[in-house]
């Protein structure tokens, strides 16, 4: 890529004011009226309301097998109708506010406004970094009281959560005029949001199906479907046909499972299932998905296959083909809690004894493909798109001033010690946490002052390269990694250092994000300081109160060895989690992937990963003509399984299937349909599945009231986890 430079579409404003970024010029709108209300009830009560329901719903789905995250994009849609509703509902009576000098204040200022709606949306995505659901150190109160089962205290688990949010609001505060009101800082993803809002407050004409009907509609539908896969017929979520088809063939089943296996074949009728992990493949575009797939097809069916059957790479078939589960040499599951000591640390003397951590060979060549991925996405971002980051810095301090930032000067910017005192006070109770409470997390002091400087040195250069090419490079390898180096054996400091290093970060990026938003939207700087504060804290508290519920009232969470057999609370991610906290803070990286370990050679993909977009960009210098070249892009390529696991073959099969119909097949022949109704039925159909899952979970699941039948025992691949080593014996698998 590289800055556009086609003739400028100055739709009635200035050439030196419009924007450099001809994607820009094309999207936002150039004109303002100050005079609209945004501090108004509705954006604080509607705002409130998606902040709190969103943030329940979430946390309450991220322990389900089929986890659903409801985004940012289902608010923008289901609040519009709501907004309408209040404007016409409402009282317009003016009310005198005292001790505000007799100014008059209204519930309802006029019709429902589009600064009002952005202010709502922003407000119910609040402290969750590009989407992730719910705060990401809610995970590590998970790790302590479901897996390792041990204890920690609400206070200190409020404080962890919040100050890692809070934090990354600092960090953005810092960075904001360097890469929000510069031009050529532009944000591509805000621009879906952008021409999102420009889209649903468009007045509809013809007599077409209004995008509110046709949203209420979608909604029933995906409502009433979902009892049938969430309650009813529970097998729908992953029909893998071919285990049926050999019900006694551990290989079948290995390739056809789409839950422990390859997916080979297997699809689902679930909407969940279908956007677990990857969110919904209707807001993803085509291009991204191709990416993907590419990706996915050569790790899961290329180089797994490989690796298993042909190489037997690492005792492969002593272990199951596929699972997140940490093993013993002979095959059996490690007991992880057996290696802990009463300190919270490792007990060397078990240890020795027990062995060394074994991974299926997925999960190890994920690993891999991980450390690939982190040296990729740097070389690939500095050879492809480093002189376009340079040349947009640099312009971004001439000191031209585009019409947006030209605009935004008519509202008050946020003064700078706002922000500063926010990081000092977040801070020092951040470190009241690790001096005061430090036995309840491990980090010592130092650690979060490393921590802290980790992301501070990598907020600004990460926000540019987003704000420019839409990639963010994943560092929570390298935090895990740093940390498990100097402090092995301890594995809640280990986390505790990856959330304040690297989610602080991710969070500043994802603020700013936001900033850039209402950049362009023409948001008062203010309001939006106080939404995003609000909501961050609101959305922290309510991720852990549904965590503590949940922790509690659901006997043997997390624990799918105890757990009733297909009971949905398995926790996948935290799954994943816990066993990073294991490899990476409790037996350290010098036992896993160091000398002391069975995986030394993945440390080679580190290296492979930074030259091969080398070779590609020369490959590309070499032959210019040939523009397919440029679009091999090795991170995405290299990372399109990232999230497996705890995503599953199933979930990328359905992801793909039905991310292609919709922005291929739809969006080329159907243009004006997808325009109109695209994202409007992805919100519905996540809102729909969110509600009656809810609503099961609430009126049968709580009353221990169960359907028992074939359709309600699985995917009917019991011997997809089986190993296949000779000699090797699991229960319930055959021994080879």
């Amino acid at each position: 890529m590289e800055i556009e430079r086609g003739p400028v579409q100055t739709n009635g404003v200035e050439p030196d004011e419009t924007s450099p970024v001809e994607q820009v010029r094309l999207t936002v709108p150039t004109t303002d009226d100050p005079s609209i209300p945004v501090w108004t009830f509705r954006m604080w009560s509607i705002g409130v309301a998606s902040c709190a329901l969103l943030s329940f719903l979430n946390q309450f789905f991220s322990y389900r097998t089929e986890p659903l995250i409801i985004t940012q994009i289902t608010v923008q849609v289901a609040s519009l109708p709501v907004g309408h509703f209040l404007a016409r509902v409402l009282p317009a009576r003016k009310f005198r506010v005292p001790g505000l000098g007799g100014r008059e204040f209204s519930l309802n200022p006029g019709p429902f406004n589009m600064k009002e709606h952005v202010l709502i949306s922003i407000f119910a995505n609040a402290g969750y970094a590009f989407g992730n659901g719910s705060a990401y150190a809610v995970m590590i109160v998970d790790i302590i009281r479901a897996f390792y089962k041990r204890k920690i205290s609400f206070a200190a688990s409020w404080i962890l959560i919040t100050t890692t949010q809070v934090l990354g609001y600092g960090w953005a505060g810092l960075m904001r005029k360097y890469v929000v009101e510069p031009a050529h800082m532009w944000w591509p993803s805000t621009l879906v949001q952008v021409s999102l809002f420009r889209a649903l407050h468009e007045k509809d004409q013809g007599c077409r199906m209004s995008r509110a009907k046709f949203f209420v509609i979608a909604l029933v539908c995906s409502f009433s479907w979902y009892v049938v896969p969430g309650y009813l017929f529970p097998t729908l979520t992953s029909v893998s046909w071919v285990c049926w088809a050999f019900p006694r063939s551990v290989t079948a089943q290995q390739l056809g499972s789409g839950m422990k296996g390859l997916g080979l074949g297997a699809f689902t009728l679930d909407w969940s299932a279908v956007s677990s992990f990857l969110f919904s493949p209707l807001i993803s575009p085509f291009f991204a998905i191709a990416n993907i797939f590419a990706g996915y097809v050569f790790m899961v069916y290329i180089a797994t296959p490989v690796s298993y059957w042909g190489l037997n790479l690492y005792n492969a078939k002593n272990f199951p083909i596929f699972s997140s589960h940490l093993f013993m040499a002979n095959g059996t599951t490690y007991d992880i809690t057996a290696i802990v000591n009463e300190h919270f640390e490792i007990d060397m003397e078990e240890y020795q004894q027990r062995g060394r951590i074994n991974l299926s060979t997925f999960f190890a060549i994920t690993y891999g493909f991980g450390f690939a991925t982190i040296a990729s996405t740097m070389t690939h971002v500095g050879f492809f798109y480093g002189r376009e980051i340079y040349d947009r810095f640099r312009a971004s301090y001439k000191g031209k001033e585009d019409i947006h930032t030209k605009l935004m000067k008519k509202y008050d910017d946020i003064p700078g010690w706002w922000f500063h005192t926010l990081l000092a006070a977040t801070f020092v109770v951040s470190l009241i946490l690790t001096t005061v409470l430090k036995h309840e997390v491990q980090l010592p002091w130092w650690g979060l002052v490393f921590a802290c400087g980790m992301a501070f040195v990598f907020t600004l250069p990460i926000s540019i390269i987003t704000a420019t090419t839409n990639q963010t490079p994943g560092l929570n390898i390298i935090t895990e990694y740093a940390i498990g180096l100097i402090q092995p054996g301890k594995p809640i400091s280990n986390v505790c250092f990856k959330v304040y290093g690297y989610m602080s970060m991710a969070q500043a990026v994802s603020f700013l994000s936001d900033f850039k938003l209402g950049h362009y939207m023409k948001i008062p700087p203010k309001s939006m300081f106080l939404v995003q504060f609000v909501g961050t804290i609101i959305a922290g508290t309510i991720n852990l109160s549904v965590a503590w519920w949940l922790l509690g009232s659901i006997e043997n969470i997390c624990d799918d060895t105890l757990l009733p057999p297909n009971s949905p609370w398995t926790c996948p991610s935290d799954r994943v989690f816990f066993d990073a906290s294991v490899i990476w803070g409790l037996v350290g990286p010098r036992r896993i992937f160091g000398p002391l370990g069975n995986y030394g050679a993945l440390n080679w993909f580190f290296l492979g990963g930074a030259v091969g977009p080398v070779i590609v960009w020369l490959l590309h210098r070499a032959f210019p003509s040939k523009t397919w070249i440029p679009l091999i892009n090795l991170p995405v390529l290299l990372g399109a399984t990232a999230m497996m696991p705890p995503a599953t073959a199933l979930n990328y099969n359905s992801w793909i299937a039905v991310g292609t119909v919709f922005n291929f097949f739809v969006f080329r022949y159907r243009k004006k349909w997808w325009q109109r109704y695209n994202y409007i039925l992805s919100a519905a159909l996540d809102a729909g599945v969110a509600f009656m899952g809810v609503l099961l979970y609430f009126t049968l699941t709580m009353e221990d009231r169960s359907v028992d039948w074939w359709g309600t025992a699985g995917e009917h691949c019991k011997l997809a986890a089986c190993p296949t080593a000779k000699g090797v014996a699991v229960d319930g698998c055959p021994v080879f």
